[in-house]
């Protein structure tokens, strides 16, 4: 689509006033490069509403004159949903930021989509509830761009992704009008569900300005342990073995190989090793209870001690305070970002059947040490709901570039495992630009006509998020 014209730019900065329209390259460049740097945008015009109002002038400006629209949030996304590279126009939401109300007795929230998770957090724990989802970039990430990806995270286990966590919407479609979704009802039958239509949309069928989010009581006993197994086989017996003795107090199951964690000791400050000798491969396993006095402590080291008995446990570290569990944490969640400092990294967003975890991890690895002798494989991520993400740092003599160059072939090797174990080449991250030329390989005839027949229907002049999903 061709870029507006310098009268219509003026026209789209009329709607949220002069402060508010960024036309300076040097004031727009944090909004045309992303965490991996895959990515250069470019624009010529980031508004900023503060209000669903102006967002619907917007879109029926858009709407009118065919001016392409790339909604924006917290610019977290990892696959390029969110970059604007065709000259479009970038609509960030970080200003829409309330919390509009808090219903601890009917366990809501509801927030505008520009609301940064962890300000969510903390509105649920000031009335001492818990929303449940947590991301590595809870700090800066959006709600808004959260519910556009389906955002999963390290609680999907027990509280699901993004989707499982709304109970309404209020979205702006691609004509200007308004859909007021924002009810708290958990059970209505009237029909099409259109909230889900929305959320892991990217924002190419409407532009999601507000929600009503479900919150959960806040646990009152939570115990973790960081358990050293053998391989990626070993640690699905310890999952299936504590969701056996805790159920649904089991709220995480984490995996990580030795490699991974020896990236974060090297390159994070202040991280220790929780286990004196090293092992090839980790689990971090998690119970919790909003009951005092549950006894998750006991039922974790009983699946401990059963673990140990049965020989798939073969050193375990559990957690004797809030912060050593936090430090359990943290190795973890820095196992995506430490990677940088080790040079190029070939990055894998993928689910499998959770049983079929294993078998993903040893199959992709096989594959792509043909294609790239001596690269590092990095597996880690959410074991008890199969999603892998899938990482290869280059080889510790290789050049980067050369490394990086592989891109293709090395995802190319590993989703033709996902697919022969029945699993999605992007289980939380989404599809955006990186994996928008997949659709055709993935997606049935059937699929791929439905979802055009919906992309047509709410964006017949596709001004919304052009290029992205399909």
């Amino acid at each position: 689509m061709p870029s507006p014209s310098p009268a219509l730019i003026a026209r789209f900065a009329d709607i949220v006033g002069s402060a508010h329209a960024i036309t300076d390259p040097a004031d727009m460049a944090a909004y045309l490069v992303e965490h991996r740097d895959l990515y250069q945008g470019r624009t010529p015009l980031v508004l900023r509403p503060g209000s669903t109002d102006e967002v619907a002038a917007i879109l029926k400006l858009a709407g009118e004159t065919g001016a392409a629209i790339v909604p924006q949030g917290g610019n977290t996304g990892l696959v390029g949903g969110q970059i604007a590279q065709g000259g479009e126009v970038i609509v960030s939401l970080s200003r829409m930021n309330r919390v509009r109300s808090v219903d601890p007795d009917d366990d809501t929230i509801t927030v505008e989509a520009g609301t940064v998770l962890d300000q969510v957090h903390k509105a649920a724990e000031a009335v001492d509830r818990l929303f449940p989802l947590s991301l590595g970039s809870e700090g800066s990430c959006q709600i808004g761009g959260n519910l556009s990806t389906n955002a999963g995270g390290t609680a999907v286990l027990a509280y699901g992704n993004a989707r499982d966590l709304v109970l309404g919407l209020e979205v702006v479609l691609a004509d200007g009008r308004v859909w007021e979704g924002l009810r708290s009802l958990r059970k209505d039958n009237t029909g099409y569900h259109l909230k889900d239509l929305f959320i892991g949309a990217e924002g190419t069928l409407g532009i999601i300005t507000a929600a009503v989010l479900k919150l959960f009581p806040r646990p009152r006993e939570v115990a973790t342990a960081f358990v050293a197994v053998d391989d990626p086989a070993t640690a699905l017996k310890v999952f299936s073995l504590a969701r056996g003795m805790a159920g649904a107090q089991l709220t995480a199951c984490e995996l990580m190989p030795r490699a991974g964690l020896e990236m974060v000791l090297k390159h994070a400050a202040g991280a220790r090793d929780p286990i004196a000798a090293p092992h090839p491969w980790y689990v971090l396993v998690e119970l919790a209870s909003p009951l005092e006095g549950s006894g998750v402590s006991g039922v974790l080291q009983a699946i401990l001690e059963d673990g140990f008995e049965q020989g798939i446990v073969r050193d375990a570290a559990v957690a004797e305070s809030i912060a050593q569990a936090q430090d359990f944490w943290q190795l973890r969640l820095l196992m995506s970002e430490v990677q940088r400092a080790e040079g190029g990294s070939i990055k894998n967003d993928v689910s499998v059947p959770v049983a079929r975890s294993a078998e993903l991890i040893a199959r992709g690895i096989d594959a792509v040490l043909k294609i790239v002798p001596g690269c590092r494989p990095i597996p880690f991520g959410h074991l008890g709901d199969g999603n892998i993400h899938f990482n290869f740092s280059q080889p510790v003599d290789g050049e980067r570039d050369a490394f990086l160059e592989q891109w293709d072939a090395v995802t190319g090797a590993i989703n033709e495992v996902v697919a022969d174990l029945g699993g999605s080449i992007s289980a939380e991250h989404g599809i955006g630009i990186m994996k928008q030329h997949l659709m055709g390989t993935i997606k049935s005839p059937v699929e791929l006509d439905m979802m055009k027949a919906l992309k047509k229907a709410f964006d017949p002049k596709g001004v919304l998020n052009p290029g992205k999903v399909v």
